[in-house]
């Protein structure tokens, strides 16, 4: 007796058996060693947007120029939220990875 098509679907979408595994594929120490480049470029790129940034906020303040003090307060900010999401990054990811892996 055959299994009707619905039950083997409703089988296979509620637990296909696929995980994330290390070893899989052929260079995937070269792609974790890349990722960690362009983080550590991006993170190198916000140290010098943040020095820009309060640069021209200093600037902005001791020359009375309201629009270039504004500017550089909201460059500071986002230079530190980007600060913050490149090192939170592989925290994010490994929370919302086991997050999505208790979903039955």
């Amino acid at each position: 007796m055959s299994v009707p098509l619905a039950d083997r679907v409703i089988q296979f979408a509620y637990d296909p058996g696929i995980s994330p595994k290390g070893g899989g594929l052929p260079g995937l120490s070269v792609l974790k060693n890349v990722v960690n480049t362009i983080n550590m470029f991006g993170i190198i790129a916000v140290v010098g947007a943040l020095a820009v940034s309060l640069g021209v906020w200093a600037w902005g303040h001791h020359t009375g120029g309201h629009q270039s003090e504004a500017n550089g307060k909201k460059g500071a900010v986002v230079a530190a939220g980007a600060a913050l999401g490149l090192g939170a990054a592989n925290g994010i990811v490994a929370f919302f990875s086991a997050l999505g892996s208790q979903v039955h």
